[in-house]
């Protein structure tokens, strides 16, 4: 009986190890991947990747049409459009029912 404590010593040991080994993180070919379609999405749609390092943007637009801009976009929200009555969704579309 004395010597069951160390049995179970290097027993614990054992499943402690397998136990640990079952965190190890092994990256798979997905893992090693993942993002990059993001990335490349990213890059693709950049117009100029190295407008930060650049030290003044040129502005492409006079201050007249620009304040016209913003006045037709402020406008659009001042007249709304009407929505269709949605109580008439489907009534009389002309689909038969069964007797």
């Amino acid at each position: 009986m004395k010597d069951t404590p160390m049995r179970i010593k290097p027993m614990a040991l054992v499943v402690c190890t397998a136990l640990w080994s079952g965190c190890a993180y092994q990256p798979t070919a997905i893992d090693l991947q993942f993002g990059s379609s993001v990335r490349a999405a990213i890059q693709s749609q950049t117009v100029n990747p190295h407008a930060p390092e650049e030290p003044q943007a040129v502005m492409r637009s006079d201050g007249q049409s620009t304040k016209s801009a913003i006045d037709r976009y402020q406008k659009s929200y001042d007249l709304v459009t009407p929505t269709g009555n949605v109580f008439n969704i489907g009534v009389g579309s002309g689909a038969g029912v069964a007797p």
